[in-house]
């Protein structure tokens, strides 16, 4: 159930929503009509979900995603081939949201390893006057389900060296999930995203650390990828560099 209080603030707001995909395809229709069917809910004046697919995906996934937009005029199918890594493929979900005038952009995995449930509590969220709400696996009432240890472990520890060198706060430094006000993304995006993998969720937060933020719990629930040594090293590359910017004063 969403609030009155919510209805009425999203009714002159317009929503995107931001989803690459590949590989979904025993998920994707279900996960995506879920997902719209908790934020119809909430009396937005508009929705626009953005679902990005490149070479990555090898399965029926697009197909279906093209079929469903048939049905469902808020569905926008981006096919991206010329993406590079995931950072390419979030960015690109982002500046379609922003291009379609979206006021928020709600930023959701796909597969389920993010609950649609949960998307309630960031418009509650948000309707109070934050300017981002990120969702946090390791706050009171999250949880972080199905994926390795050592996943875990590089959460857990990424979020505490985040912390220590950036001068940021939050209890989950490394997950997405996220809904940001639309000045929020365009200053994200107009200072450059310089991580090329999964680094750049806290990059992000970084940038935001003199924002009005919230986390709000979420259940994570995906067995989580193997990290390689190139993201390994493209993480503690990119935390130096924002550390430098804090010590220049300019994060």
């Amino acid at each position: 159930m969403i609030p009155s209080l919510v209805t009425n603030h999203v009714a002159n707001i317009s929503l995107g929503i931001v989803c690459p995909m590949a590989n979904e395809s025993e998920t994707a229709v279900a996960f995506v009509q879920e997902v719209l069917g908790y934020c119809e809910s909430a009396g937005f004046k508009a929705i626009k979900f953005f679902v990005v697919l490149d070479k990555v995906s090898k399965d029926n996934t697009l197909q279906l995603m093209q079929e469903l937009a048939q049905k469902r005029s808020e569905l926008r199918v981006v096919w991206a081939p010329e993406n590079q890594n995931i950072v390419d493929a979030y960015v690109r979900g982002y500046r379609e949201a922003l291009a379609a005038g979206s006021d928020w952009v709600l930023e959701i995995d796909a597969g389920f390893s993010h609950q649609p449930a949960e998307i309630p509590e960031f418009f509650a969220r948000m309707s109070e006057g934050y300017d981002c709400v990120f969702g946090s696996r390791f706050c009171d009432d999250g949880s972080f389900e199905q994926g390795s240890q050592q996943r875990y472990l590089v959460s857990r520890g990424g979020t505490i060296l985040a912390n220590l060198f950036l001068g940021t706060r939050l209890k989950d430094m490394t997950s997405g999930f996220e809904l940001f006000s639309r000045p929020v993304l365009e200053g994200v995006l107009a200072r450059g995203i310089c991580s090329r993998g999964p680094f750049f969720q806290t990059e992000i937060k970084a940038y935001c650390r003199h924002r009005r933020t919230i986390e709000v719990p979420i259940h994570y629930r995906s067995p989580s990828h193997n990290l390689n040594s190139s993201t390994i090293q493209d993480a503690f590359a990119n935390l130096w560099r924002l550390f430098c910017l804090r010590v220049a004063g300019r994060l």
